[in-house]
């Protein structure tokens, strides 16, 4: 009996951190949006992604990291797509909303998903999640559809989400949970120099440091931190399927921190992609091709 305990318990640890993270990520998300009157989406990207870095360094000591030129092609990668993610995510929470935002975002995991299994069934997924695209297009001067501008960066986030789930995998078998902290150190000097151009001194606010710290831990440190232990103790379908519900963690802290109220047709189409995901990640064959390249 303890043994079975021991078992469920095993099994329920990556599930846990994996809902922290993600209930984690989203709170951050709806802090950052009040710095964006001071120093913008840009300026908000830099100074999570340094303060983040500074503290993941403090905590994981990542010069211990044993890198070979391979794995460190593979961590710049999944540095960079870090970064990419978080600048082009922030850049659509100026007019898109956080769930919405979210769920356009998670469009990259999804052609993971389906490209990973690639059977006749993965046609429904794709059509589900097309739908839910098209129930977020505006289609006509009266509509309540969203931005295109800040729907095409959310899109963008999604496909550095898709490489950040591809190459953090193999990241994270190489070296472990010092792996977040090579990456968002790398993420921060990918971002830094967009932030300082267009904030400058606006990031030097000494009103911002707690705000900036706050949205650094629950967005990036703390998350990061438990996704990478996560992927490495969860099998691609499992981990996928979990994924799958952060469009409604999105929704959800944009109503409850941001006041953010969707209409019918917004809710039905994060419910729409939310479903194309865990579909498309549950009817994954055993034998697919894994979410991690092989080299």
């Amino acid at each position: 009996m303890t043994t079975s305990h021991r078992s469920l318990a095993s099994a329920l640890f990556p599930v846990g951190l994996l809902l922290i993270a993600m209930a984690s990520i989203q709170s951050g998300a709806s802090l950052a949006k009040s710095m964006f009157p001071i120093v913008g989406a840009q300026g908000t990207t830099t100074l999570r992604l340094i303060f983040a870095s500074v503290i993941m360094l403090l905590l994981l000591r990542p010069w211990r990291a044993k890198l070979t030129a391979k794995s460190l092609r593979t961590v710049i990668i999944y540095g960079m797509a870090l970064g990419g993610m978080n600048f082009l995510f922030y850049m659509s929470l100026r007019t898109v909303p956080l769930g919405i935002a979210v769920a356009l975002e998670f469009t990259g995991p999804l052609a993971v998903a389906i490209y990973a299994s690639r059977r006749a069934v993965d046609f429904l997924w794709i059509g589900l999640a097309i739908t839910g695209l098209l129930l977020l297009i505006p289609t006509s001067e009266a509509s309540s559809g969203i931005d295109l501008t800040g729907a095409a960066y959310a899109l963008g986030a999604g496909i550095c989400w898709a490489l950040y789930i591809l190459f953090g995998q193999k990241a994270g078998n190489d070296n472990g949970v010092q792996t977040a902290a090579l990456g968002v150190m790398i993420a921060a000097l990918f971002v830094a120099p967009i932030g300082i151009v267009h904030a400058g001194t606006a990031l030097l606010t000494p009103a911002l440091i707690p705000v900036a710290l706050g949205v650094a831990i629950l967005s990036t440190a703390l998350p990061y931190t438990l996704e990478m232990v996560a992927l490495t103790r969860l099998p691609a379908r499992t981990f996928g399927t979990l994924m799958s519900i952060e469009p409604a963690f999105g929704a959800l802290s944009g109503l409850f921190f941001l006041h953010e109220h969707l209409s019918l047709a917004q809710w039905l189409a994060i419910s729409c992609i939310i479903l194309a995901s865990v579909g498309a990640t549950l009817t994954m064959r055993n034998d697919s091709k894994p979410l991690v390249p092989a080299d």
